[in-house]
């Protein structure tokens, strides 16, 4: 994990690579916003968005307390008012209570202790904001409890496509659902709120879509709901830039680093500059995959989960456990299996492939980001905010593979639409 103080890294622009790796080099003025490449592989495609150059391809064809709620009267009794809850500082396990605060009655579990069927706010939940980073006096998520009535059960699921740094865009999305109120608050109660990856580059404001996420996540479990994210191939493409920088990796096309592909693919040097350990330590517990009432929930559209475990728990295990060793070679490998796209898309073998996954991890639908829906259609969309075609015929999800798979990446960066999106589906 990253040590250090929870402020190393704001204000450091990202250094310059130097001239003795093989592969690339990093332009002297500022890279474009977007990488495409010059084919996808197939005969008579146009280019795909956010394909990743040669060289990532192969050479060869845990629980801490819950959050306090009082306990409710009796029906007799008036409530007593209660002062603002205060969440526990992460990723601390311990609880750091007001000196006037009652002790604790249950003792902190350790984040290897197995999760508790349904809810219970995780490690990468409930984390504290750096100072300053939403404009606070303090250092950790202030979340006002507020007393409501509790519907019984679950509340709605929603899923988020790919943000790519649009946080204005977030922010309408969520609004519209009735997710946030005008203040950028959880206003959803117990509702259910996943997200599917992809929060930086390309966009404007990648570490604020990552401090709103950050603060959503406990004010949703405050309230009784929560707000949990995926890891994308971005969010291990900036770990690597920041924690390897320009230390050469071994890709099956020769060298790499870090740094060259997240400049190239989109990288903003304001959210390097803001780039917090705090914002680190969230995106490396980020899980993989997910299932969610028979939603099988990935960020990328490929089975290269299946080389990290037969079940859901061993693939997040396997996938911390790898990131936890600070290799800069094995960090490589998972952003490179990441970035892998299209698995559902032919018609011939696409549906196997989402059957493979829901065969081992079980669902009977999976849900992704990651590829933009104008390209899973074939549609040619441009990445110059040209809407005149492509992207713009975007409204929803985009259901495919016999049925089997719902893609969610409307293309935001390509003046599509950033889906918020309930489910199930009503199709």
């Amino acid at each position: 994990m990253v040590e250090g103080s929870m402020t190393q890294g704001a204000g450091q622009g990202p250094a310059m690579r130097t001239d003795t790796l093989r592969d690339f080099r990093v332009p002297v003025t500022e890279p474009a916003l977007y990488a495409v490449s010059t084919s996808t592989g197939l005969p008579g495609e146009p280019p795909v968005y956010g394909e990743y150059p040669a060289y990532y391809e192969d050479a060869t064809p845990n629980v801490p307390p819950q959050p306090g709620y009082p306990p409710q009267p009796p029906a007799h009794q008036p409530a007593a008012p209660q002062a603002p809850l205060q969440q526990p500082p992460y990723p601390d396990t311990r609880i750091h209570a007001r000196p006037d605060a009652e002790p604790a009655h249950t003792a902190p579990r350790g984040p290897d202790e197995d999760d508790l069927e349904g809810y219970t706010p995780t490690y990468r939940d409930l984390p504290v904001i750096g100072r300053g980073a939403l404009g606070g006096p303090g250092d950790t998520v202030q979340v006002q409890y507020v007393p409501q009535e509790q519907a019984a059960g679950p509340g709605p699921l929603y899923v988020v496509g790919d943000v790519h740094g649009y946080l204005d865009e977030l922010v309408t999305e969520l609004h519209a659902q009735g997710l946030i109120d005008a203040e950028r608050r959880w206003s959803a109660g117990n509702a259910r709120l996943w997200f599917l990856g992809d929060f930086t580059d390309r966009g404007p404001d990648g570490i604020g879509v990552i401090d709103l996420v950050m603060r959503l996540s406990a004010e949703a479990a405050a309230a009784g709901g929560y707000c949990k994210a995926l890891m994308g191939n971005h969010e291990l493409l900036l770990i690597g830039a920041k924690r390897f920088g320009d230390t050469p990796v071994v890709s099956g096309a020769g060298t790499a680093t870090f740094q060259a592909a997240w400049l190239l693919n989109g990288g903003q040097r304001t959210d390097m500059e803001r780039l917090q350990d705090v914002h680190l330590q969230w995106m490396s517990r980020l899980d993989a995959a997910v299932l969610e009432e028979g939603h099988l929930l990935l960020h990328s559209d490929t089975t290269a989960y299946l080389d990290y475990g037969d079940s859901i728990e061993d693939v997040n295990d396997t996938i911390h456990e790898l990131l936890n060793r600070a290799d800069a070679d094995i960090t490589w490998d998972l952003f490179r299996k990441f970035t892998k796209r299209f698995a559902f898309r032919d018609e011939g073998t696409g549906p196997a492939a989402v059957r493979e996954l829901l065969d081992t991890y079980g669902g009977s639908r999976v849900v992704h980001g990651h590829s933009p829906i104008p390209y899973l259609l074939g549609e040619v969309g441009t990445e110059d905010g040209d809407e005149s075609r492509g992207p713009e015929a975007v409204d929803g999800p985009h259901v495919y593979a016999e049925g089997l798979a719902i893609a969610m990446d409307g293309g935001v960066t390509m003046a599509g639409k950033l889906l918020v999106v309930q489910l199930p589906l009503s199709d």
